[in-house]
C-alpha cells in the first residue's frame, strides 16, 4: 500500500478556506461554548489570550520591520563571512605561489654550487699564476732601475773621463812650446783648406793617446773599488725598492738574488 502526500492548498486546517473565516466561525462556537459552561474562562485563559494577541500585533505590525532587521544582520555576518572567506583565499593562495617558489631551491643551490665550484677553480689556476706574473714585473722593475742606473754611472764616467782628458791635453799643451806649433800650424792648414789630404791634429792625437793609455793602465790595474762601490749603491737602491714595494726576493752582498717568505 503507497501512501500519496497530498499537498496542503492553506488556509483553515489546509481546506484553502481564508483564516479570517475562522473569526465569526469560532465567535459562533465559543458563545455557547461559554453560555452552556463547556469551556470556562479563567485567568490562564485570559493570559494566553493576551499573549496571542501580542504574538499577532507583533507579527502583524512589526513583522516586516523585525524581519528587515534580521535580514540586514544576516546579510551584514555572511559579507563579513565571505570577506574573512576572501582574505583566506586569497592568503593561501599566496602560501601556495610561495612553496611553489620554494620548490625551486634546491636547483638554485646545485646552480649556485656548481657556480661556485668553477669559481674556485679559477681563482686557484689564478692564484697559481698571479706569483709568476707579479715575479715578472718585480724582475722588470729591478732591470729597469739597473739599467738606469748603469746608464747614468756611464755617463758620469764619460764625463769625468773627458773631464780628466781636457785637463790632461790643456797641461801638455801649455807646457810644449813645440806641441803649441803644432796645433797652431793644424789650425791655420785647415781653415785654409789648401791641403789634398786630412791635416793632422795634434789636439785630436793627443786626447786619442791619452785615452788609449787610460784603457791599458785600466786593464792592468787590479783596483775595483770604483765598482764596488757602484754595485753596493746599486744593490742598496735595489734592496731599497724590493722592500717598500713588497718584492718577493732581495740582493745579497754579491748581487744574488734571494727569495723571501711572505
Amino acid at each position: 500500500m503507497s501512501l500519496v502526500k497530498t499537498p496542503s492548498k492553506g488556509g483553515i486546517f489546509g481546506t484553502g478556506i481564508s483564516e479570517w473565516f475562522a473569526l465569526p466561525v469560532g465567535l459562533a462556537f465559543s458563545i455557547p461554548a461559554i453560555k452552556f459552561d463547556w469551556y470556562i474562562i479563567n485567568e490562564e485563559t485570559q493570559l494566553a489570550a493576551c499573549f496571542i494577541a501580542f504574538c499577532l500585533v507583533v507579527y502583524t505590525q512589526g513583522g516586516e520591520a523585525i524581519y528587515k532587521a534580521l535580514d540586514e544582520r544576516a546579510q551584514s555576518l555572511l559579507k563579513e563571512h565571505r570577506d574573512a572567506e576572501a582574505d583566506l583565499i586569497e592568503e593561501m593562495e599566496s602560501l601556495v605561489v610561495h612553496l611553489g617558489h620554494q620548490l625551486e631551491i634546491p636547483d638554485l643551490m646545485k646552480d649556485m654550487n656548481s657556480l661556485r665550484e668553477e669559481t674556485y677553480i679559477k681563482l686557484s689556476a689564478a692564484g697559481a699564476i698571479k706569483p709568476k706574473h707579479d715575479l715578472k714585473v718585480q724582475v722588470e722593475r729591478v732591470l729597469s732601475m739597473i739599467a738606469v742606473e748603469e746608464a747614468s754611472n756611464t755617463e758620469k764616467l764619460k764625463v769625468s773621463l773627458m773631464q780628466e782628458a781636457t785637463a790632461s791635453v790643456s797641461e801638455q799643451f801649455r807646457s810644449s812650446k813645440q806641441q803649441k806649433k803644432a796645433a797652431l800650424d793644424a789650425a791655420i792648414a785647415t781653415i785654409k783648406g789648401g791641403s789634398k789630404g786630412p791635416v793632422d791634429d795634434p789636439v785630436k792625437a793627443a786626447f786619442l793617446s791619452f785615452l788609449k793609455e787610460k784603457g791599458a793602465a785600466a786593464a792592468k790595474s787590479k783596483d775595483t773599488s770604483l765598482e764596488d762601490a757602484q754595485l753596493a749603491a746599486l744593490l742598496a737602491k735595489a734592496n731599497a725598492i724590493a722592500e717598500s714595494e713588497g718584492f718577493f726576493f732581495r740582493f745579497d752582498s754579491a748581487g744574488v738574488p734571494k727569495m723571501v717568505a711572505k
